[in-house]
């Protein structure tokens, strides 16, 4: 984790640091393998010097596409909770904020709250969480 880190004992002053650093190898180690799959494949496909101009976020736009997003659709199939409800002046304020922002802003406000600009083919009523599908939910 840190050179010399095995002779250094755990403070309370640098418990931070180690479960920081602790935290970091375990993710990384978890998943090198595929991801260093992942990436050979991808660039057996597409050819590095074309990808090498992005960054992520452009990346993803241009593997999913930009997509318009539907604000009937995404309204329609949104849920509520904690009192709000689609008739409740914070939601109204919501929308209303969400119908003057260009589709660009719409797609980083999706970005954003799920964490891909991605639309399904399907429409928001086939949005998907990390643990299934779920409802865009204010």
């Amino acid at each position: 984790l840190k050179p010399g880190g095995a002779n250094i004992p755990v403070t309370e002053k640098n418990k931070k640091e180690y479960i920081e650093r602790m935290v970091k190898w375990r993710i990384e180690r978890g998943v090198v393998q595929q991801t260093e799959s992942l990436v050979r494949g991808f660039y057996e496909v597409v050819d590095a010097r074309f990808v090498s101009v992005f960054d992520a976020r452009e990346l993803e736009l241009v593997i999913a596409g930009t997509a318009e997003i539907d604000l009937s659709d995404w309204r329609n199939n949104t849920e509520y909770r904690g009192g709000y409800h689609d008739n409740h002046i914070v939601i109204r304020w919501f929308w209303a904020a969400v119908e003057r922002f260009n589709n660009e802003q719409r797609l980083r406000l999706l970005q954003f709250v799920t964490g891909t600009s991605s639309i399904p083919y399907e429409g928001f009523a086939s949005l998907r969480g990390s643990n299934g599908p779920r409802r865009f939910c204010v």
